[in-house]
């Protein structure tokens, strides 16, 4: 199993910052590096796929130690070719996205997940939309746990505590074998 990624909209809250230089500039949380850390430790393969061509994509990437696919204009293939790469099926992996570009990506991946304000041509093909809007440290933030259960399932809790946990996905899923926590703190 893994876990696939778009950057705009999901990493950061889908705004540009423009400098008078033409240079442009974008915000991500914090909060979500500790959690790409703890799945990484947990062995988790992820990557981000983004159609943006700004460097400032794989910089953060880089600085995440996050595979990064970035100028693709057709997801589903690069999601495809990465999710071989790492010797899984597409079925095995979580999508997580907001925008149209990601609605193949989102139909294709054995779970698709987008945040709080996707466009409806996104959330209307996911199964699972989180209660966290873009960039608030959400579709990574700080999984304060994670254990695997018998089917070899992968569970993320997102919170600060796991009293403010609710569970979305009450069991495992048969395909990418990821259950989804969510809290809208």
């Amino acid at each position: 199993m893994g876990i696939a990624f778009d950057f705009d909209g999901v990493f950061t809250d889908n705004r540009v910052y423009v400098m008078q230089n033409g240079e442009e500039a974008v915000v991500c949380d914090r909060s979500d590096g500790m959690g790409i850390a703890m799945l990484q430790k947990a062995g988790m393969p992820m990557v981000v796929i983004s159609t943006e061509r700004n460097p400032v994509v794989s910089v953060r990437c880089e600085k995440l130690q996050l595979d990064v696919r970035q100028g693709v204009d057709d997801k589903l293939p690069a999601l495809t070719d990465w999710a071989v790469g790492q010797g899984l099926t597409v079925d095995q992996i979580a999508f997580v996205g907001n925008d149209i570009n990601d609605v193949d990506c989102l139909r294709g991946a054995g779970l698709g997940v987008v945040v709080a304000d996707a466009y409806p041509v996104a959330a209307d093909v996911a199964e699972l939309q989180l209660t966290r809007e873009a960039g608030a440290a959400l579709c990574v933030s700080s999984p304060i746990k994670y254990w695997r259960c018998a089917s070899n399932a992968v569970h993320f809790r997102f919170a600060t505590s796991i009293q403010q946990c609710e569970l979305i996905r009450p069991a495992c899923l048969p395909t990418t074998g990821i259950i989804f926590y969510d809290c809208g703190i």
